[in-house]
């Protein structure tokens, strides 16, 4: 069964080609719940065999995730909360949720953009926060890029060195999981510290 859906995705990802990658890992970074495990993984796999060019996945995985982040910020930045708060909920963002992330960003500041890239289940909702709050399009579009380039050099290694193993996967992913938390937690006391070294210099 696994081994049947594993196979079917690994053809989705060739049919469809650097689009879909695009598109698809667009929507994983949107507010819609799809896992970019599915994409990339096979994606890395397609370059082992040589079906795909390693740059150009990479590309189209780390850009489809900054168009995704983009569309999640520009809709809080012209539409606000009024509008997550109406229709968020048939997404699975509930009010409660929308706080959690408000207070993630605003606690930890503009790097949780880069962070939050990095950590499965509040990846895609970092951005909205981000909108609200106006932060700077520039800085914004950096952070996201750059976590999500981490991200997606992970799976295409996961793909490219395992690809053919896919029990291995998960137990590679869980790992993975468990290193980048605890990288992400030393990045940002590292950023908390200098933040606040800096003010107090002001």
């Amino acid at each position: 069964m696994l081994e049947n859906i594993v196979t079917y995705l690994v053809d989705l990802v060739a049919d469809w080609g650097y689009l879909g990658i695009f598109l698809l890992m667009a929507l994983e970074s949107s507010f819609f719940p799809f896992p970019s495990e599915v994409v990339m993984i096979p994606a890395g796999y397609l370059v082992y065999t040589g079906q795909m060019n390693l740059y150009m996945a990479f590309a189209a995985g780390a850009f489809g995730s900054l168009a995704g982040a983009l569309f999640n910020y520009y809709l809080c930045y012209f539409l606000g909360r009024p509008f997550i708060a109406k229709y968020g909920k048939y997404v699975g963002i509930t009010d409660e949720k929308m706080a959690k992330f408000e207070s993630f960003f605003n606690r930890y500041g503009e790097i949780s953009t880069f962070n939050c890239r990095l950590i499965p289940g509040i990846r895609q909702y970092i951005s909205l926060p981000a909108g609200l709050a106006k932060m700077n399009i520039f800085t914004f579009s950096l952070y996201t890029t750059l976590g999500a380039g981490i991200w997606v050099a992970i799976l295409l290694a996961i793909g490219y060195y395992i690809g053919d193993q896919k029990e291995l996967i998960k137990e590679y992913l869980t790992q993975i999981t468990i290193y980048l938390l605890l990288v992400v937690g030393l990045i940002t006391a590292i950023y908390i510290y200098l933040h606040r070294r800096k003010s107090r210099k002001r």
